[in-house]
């Protein structure tokens, strides 16, 4: 494996709820954020934090003895996920769309539509920011939305849609947002938690679910 000791120092997670990490922006990801959820039986971790000893440090602490997963929202969140794995030696589950992206990562798990995780959360898949993007829905008493870039910070409270030279395809992008949201139960009003980078947000980190725009934007 490689030596922590050859990587960068990095700065910690900042603790966002009782259950909550968010990593610092990662710039292989064009500045994209990654989550720590603690929840049993099976933590997780959203993405790909940047690749520094502060990040394994602080994930191989929080995941104490067992055994986390990591889960992939896009291509855009993928990082140098097979180094991050070489420390951590955890499962993957990517969208099937995108697993042959990475060919060198072990124990890569896929699926199609729909996912359930040993820990309750769910994952559909959403295409449009790119061919296997997904979202992760921690149902009640969590209550997030893990939206990765499928919504994007378009100002202080507020994400939506942002249509961008990266975009895979934006009608099929407007098609999942819709399928998203019939997707959601209907009593369900989970926090949101973007991928995408959240300096649009000016501070924040989460957005209520009423600040979910339904009008789309372009940079």
């Amino acid at each position: 494996m490689t030596m922590t000791t050859a990587l960068e120092a990095g700065r910690p997670p900042q603790q966002v709820r009782n259950d909550l990490w968010l990593f610092p922006p990662n710039r292989d990801c064009q500045g994209g954020s990654s989550w720590w959820l603690n929840i049993d039986p099976e933590p997780v971790l959203i993405d790909c934090p940047p690749l520094t000893q502060s990040t394994i440090t602080t994930l191989k602490a929080l995941a104490g003895t067992r055994q986390p997963r990591i889960l992939l929202t896009s291509r855009e969140g993928h990082g140098r996920l097979r180094r991050l794995q070489e420390q951590l030696d955890w499962p993957v589950l990517v969208q099937e769309q995108e697993a042959y992206l990475l060919p060198n990562v072990e124990r890569l798990e896929c699926f199609k539509d729909e996912h359930t995780t040993a820990s309750g959360l769910r994952l559909l898949w959403t295409p449009g920011p790119t061919p296997g993007s997904a979202v992760v829905l921690a149902p009640a008493p969590v209550e997030l939305l893990f939206c990765g870039r499928l919504l994007t910070p378009l100002a202080p409270g507020c994400l939506g849609p942002l249509r961008h030279g990266r975009t895979f395809h934006w009608p099929r992008q407007l098609a999942s947002l819709t399928k998203l949201r019939s997707w959601i139960p209907p009593e369900a009003s989970p926090e949101l938690a973007s991928g995408a980078a959240l300096g649009g947000l000016r501070g924040e980190r989460l957005v209520p679910f009423s600040g979910w725009s339904a009008q789309p934007s372009t940079p």
